[in-house]
């Protein structure tokens, strides 16, 4: 089945699926979620018990900072030697499986699991890879990471990468060709999660979405999808809308075990690919929700003053340009900073924050909600800037133009609706 997919950076792969054990209790949600709930995975400790269960193979990110956190990577990679050597798992060799995700709203994402090739990924600003991360990478975080992944025997994957399919060519035709498919799961998930259905491509479906996948990144199309002059940019396939640290850490293990291989024997290496889900960009069921600003321990008045200042021609008010507006305990307002440099407000915003707060003080959080985020803005020494959500359409231009985006720029969903582990891939 691999047949076709050359130049792609997106192809089948041996996949890994439980057997013989109660699927509702194996699926978790992804690891970064919660982090500040540990309620959450004390319900999940609760309800999965002494069932098989990728609970028992990942690390959540709330127990990064824990005391056993040595002894908690030790466990997760016997217990997945010990799920291999006792059959735990049947393999799909050359597999991609069509994900049906019916989430809590009842909107339902489609997505096609298989493997990226980390050779044409880059998490680094101004990457040309065919793979791109789309928010910058706080590299804090990948050690960790790395410490749970570089001895671990299989990977259970949580990213998700976008394609920019705006005619809808290569996920959603197979939504009508599942009765020649296999269905390979179907179930609800915990915690009022929504359900998630699986099927195996037969042959002729993986032709048809491997055509349309060559011809969807193809470099003439992608040249003609954003106007740009022949040879201008190198071919962008993918871009990293969930997981991107998850996959960061994937590449740096793959690093660490090239410095030891002769690159004849780099294709070789499981370590090269990384198990992911492709979900089409113009999806329904995906929603680019804000994340905004929260600025704590300052003086709100002389913050907007230094964001005028900094800015040329920046006013009080909204008008053309960026509208920033913010809530704080001396009320709301808008600065409006005209002829931005960066694409987005969010960038301009960000710049800002990150050169005000390291020099005068103060910290910031990311809040989803505006109501949460206006509320703690009202607070005494805080402050709230209240971003707009960014259109789909502006991410992969914003991304070949700019550079990866602003930290938490956007999120696509709620924590419930985050993917959740289910299929697995040998890494070693």
């Amino acid at each position: 089945m691999n047949q076709g997919f050359e130049g792609l950076a997106f192809g089948p792969a041996d996949i890994l699926l439980p057997q013989n054990c109660e699927y509702s209790k194996w699926a978790v949600v992804a690891c970064d979620q919660y982090t500040s709930q540990p309620e959450y995975w004390s319900r999940v400790e609760r309800y999965v018990g002494g069932a098989p269960s990728a609970l028992r193979m990942i690390l959540p990110e709330s127990c990064l900072d824990g005391p056993n956190v040595e002894t908690d990577v030790m466990e997760i990679n016997n217990t997945m030697t010990r799920c291999l050597r006792e059959g735990y798992f049947k393999e799909l060799p050359n597999a991609l499986i069509y994900v049906e995700r019916t989430l809590k709203s009842g909107k339902i994402r489609r997505g096609l699991v298989g493997k990226v090739d980390l050779e044409q990924y880059d998490y680094e600003p101004g990457a040309s890879t065919a793979v791109r991360a789309t928010e910058g990478t706080v590299m804090s975080r990948i050690p960790p990471r790395v410490a749970v992944r570089k001895n671990a025997p299989i990977e259970l994957p949580h990213t998700m990468l976008l394609c920019d399919d705006r005619q809808r060519t290569v996920i959603e035709p197979l939504a009508a060709r599942k009765e020649k498919m296999t269905i390979l799961y179907d179930f609800d998930l915990m915690e009022d999660s929504g359900h998630v259905a699986g099927w195996l491509l037969d042959e002729e479906s993986a032709k048809m979405t491997q055509e349309a996948l060559q011809v969807l990144c193809a470099p003439e199309a992608v040249q003609k999808r954003y106007g740009l002059e022949q040879g201008e940019f190198p071919v962008f396939q993918f871009a990293v809308g969930d997981g991107n640290h998850s996959l960061a850490t994937a590449k740096e293990c793959y690093e660490r075990q090239k410095r030891f291989t002769p690159p004849e024997k780099w294709e070789e290496l499981p370590a090269r690919y990384a198990l992911c889900e492709v979900v089409n960009l113009h999806d329904d069921s995906l929603e680019f929700e804000p994340i905004h600003r929260v600025i704590f321990h300052i003086k709100g008045r002389e913050l907007l003053n230094a964001m005028l200042q900094v800015f040329p021609g920046a006013y009080e008010g909204e008008g053309e340009g960026h509208v920033l507006r913010y809530v704080w305990a001396g009320g709301e307002g808008a600065v409006t900073v005209p002829k931005p440099v960066h694409q987005l407000p969010v960038g301009t915003l960000q710049s800002f924050l990150d050169d005000y707060i390291p020099a005068h003080g103060g910290s910031v959080d990311y809040i989803h909600g505006a109501d949460v985020a206006a509320e703690l803005g009202r607070g005494s020494g805080n402050m709230a800037f209240l971003l707009e959500p960014m259109s789909k359409e502006e991410l992969f231009p914003t991304v070949l133009h700019d550079g990866v985006l602003p930290r938490k720029t956007f999120s696509m969903g709620e924590a419930h609706d985050k993917r959740f582990y289910l299929e697995a891939r040998k890494i070693r």
